[in-house]
C-alpha cells in the first residue's frame, strides 16, 4: 500500500506541476537566469558505417541566458562545453575522443557557443544563430530552438525556470575533426541535441 501511495502522490504532483506550465514566452520574468548544469544535456549523434548513429554526450556543460519576454528574439545565450567531459559507451573511445587528434582536450578544453540573433519562427519557437568555437575553430551555426515553456521552481525554490529543446547539425571537416583512424567510417555530418534548464537569477 505504501509503494501504491508514492506511485499515485508522483503521479498527481507531476500533474500538477505540469499544469503550472506556461509556453506563454510573455509569463516568463526577464532578466538573467543561469543553465542548471544537473538539468543540461548536450548529446551528438555522428552516422556509423552510414546504417545506425551513434550517440554521445557532455556531461558538463555550462552557460546564462538573457531573456526577454516581450521580444524573446532579443535574448541571448552563452553556453561552455567541458570537452573532457565527453562520454560514449566505450572506455577506450572516451580516452580517444580527448587525444590530440579529435578533440584534443589539453589544449582546447572547452567549447562555446555565443548567439548573435534570434528569429521568431512560431509562438514558441524560433532560430538561434551565433558563433560555434570547437578546437579553436569558429564557425557560423543555427539551432532550431523550441520553448519547452516556465513554471515557478516545483522544487521549493523562489526563482522561475525555463525549458528549452534545440538542434542543429554541423560538419566535423569543419572543425578539423578527421584525423581520427577511423575518420572514413563515420559521417561528416553531426547532430547535435541541446536539453537546456535555466534558472532565474535572483538580485
Amino acid at each position: 500500500m505504501r509503494r501504491l501511495f508514492t506511485i499515485v502522490f508522483c503521479l498527481i504532483a507531476g500533474a500538477t506541476q505540469a499544469a503550472g506550465v506556461s509556453t506563454d514566452p510573455k509569463q516568463a520574468p526577464a532578466g538573467a537566469y543561469t543553465l542548471d548544469q544537473r538539468h543540461a544535456m548536450v548529446i551528438f549523434a555522428i552516422p556509423h558505417f552510414g546504417i545506425t548513429d551513434y550517440y554521445g554526450r557532455f556531461e558538463k556543460v555550462s552557460g546564462t541566458l538573457t531573456f526577454n519576454p516581450t521580444a524573446p528574439e532579443k535574448s541571448a545565450v552563452d553556453v561552455t562545453i567541458d570537452m573532457a567531459s565527453a562520454n560514449v559507451m566505450n572506455s577506450a573511445l572516451v580516452t580517444e575522443l580527448a587525444a590530440p587528434n579529435v578533440f584534443d582536450t589539453r589544449d582546447f578544453p572547452q567549447a562555446t557557443f555565443k548567439s548573435i540573433t534570434v528569429t521568431r519562427t512560431g509562438p514558441n519557437t524560433g532560430k538561434m544563430s551565433g558563433e560555434l568555437t570547437l578546437r579553436g575553430v569558429t564557425k557560423p551555426v543555427t539551432f532550431d530552438v523550441t520553448f519547452n515553456g516556465g513554471l515557478m521552481s516545483p522544487m521549493g525554490g523562489d526563482g522561475y525556470n525555463l525549458g528549452f529543446h534545440a538542434t542543429t547539425v554541423i560538419k566535423r571537416s569543419d572543425f578539423g575533426l578527421t584525423a581520427m583512424g577511423w575518420t572514413n567510417f563515420v559521417g561528416d555530418e553531426v547532430k547535435l541535441t541541446i536539453e537546456a534548464l535555466f534558472v532565474q537569477q535572483k538580485a
